[in-house]
């Protein structure tokens, strides 16, 4: 696998020109050799397209708290010679997983896999992190952050749409990197104070959505039972994407690339 991504030979854009001035501006500022490749799918079953996840190593030295996951979709017309580039930054893999679904992706097409990756801990966590990757338009992220050491974690702080209640929400994900796995888990809050207070403080558990409980919640359990089961037999709750895993790339002295998964 290819650890950085070349236009050229992934994306095959070298004899098309940007279709607008938005593509030419993000073909301009793009710099593969910084990016690992985690997963990606190409399509040509409905025009040609390209949907690729990758781990940012740069920004790891950049601000403190960016996202590190790029999310990349590139479609391409034939007929005019030309293509559209869009990328959009993230804190977790799930967030990235979903703006590219909603750029046409097939969900299953594009998850992490591989044995280098860190595993979900429970099955709660895969249940949160489909549910975020087949959200559509459900969440407007808020603010995210992320810790790439001491304590490697990010939140990424959102508005569900879909709720009735305590609609902003905490989706805050941590590495045990002895174990070689992480979970991530939904919190519900009322406001954006009360959830800023809760990051701020850490004086309680995460609060649980309250749909959790609720006569939603049998949908909950019952969707956490199906994944349980699968694992148990041994069948992968992320299909593999297409590409190998990488291989561990070190973001530099004292640190690790957490944000792709990386051991």
């Amino acid at each position: 696998m290819n650890d950085g991504l070349d236009f050229a030979f992934d994306f095959d854009l070298d004899k098309l020109a940007p279709a607008d001035a938005a593509s030419e501006e993000e073909m301009e500022k793009f710099r593969s050799g910084d990016l690992t490749a985690l997963s990606q799918h190409h399509s040509t079953s409905n025009g040609s397209h390209s949907f690729v996840l990758a781990h940012d190593r740069s920004v790891t030295w950049g601000a403190p708290g960016s996202p590190q996951f790029i999310a990349i979709a590139v479609a391409r017309d034939l007929s005019h010679s030309t293509f559209t580039l869009e990328t959009s930054y993230h804190a977790t893999a799930s967030f990235a997983q979903s703006w590219l679904v909603k750029r046409g992706c097939p969900p299953e097409r594009i998850a992490l896999v591989g044995s280098d990756y860190v595993k979900p801990a429970d099955d709660l966590t895969v249940q949160v992190e489909q549910q975020i990757r087949e959200s559509g338009t459900r969440y407007e992220v808020l603010d995210t952050y992320t810790s790439d050491y001491d304590p490697s974690e990010t939140w990424t702080l959102a508005r569900d749409s879909s709720a009735g209640q305590a609609p902003v929400r905490v989706f805050h994900e941590e590495w045990n990197h002895d174990a070689g796995t992480y979970t991530l888990r939904e919190g519900a809050f009322t406001d954006v104070g009360a959830a800023l207070s809760w990051l701020d403080d850490r004086s309680g558990p995460l609060p649980e959505p309250p749909e959790y409980s609720d006569h939603n919640g049998a949908v909950v359990r019952a969707r956490i039972a199906r994944i349980a089961l699968a694992r148990s037999a041994g069948a992968s709750t992320t299909p593999k994407a297409g590409l190998d895993a990488p291989r561990t790339t070190p973001a530099g002295p004292g640190r690790r690339p957490v944000q792709g998964k990386l051991l």
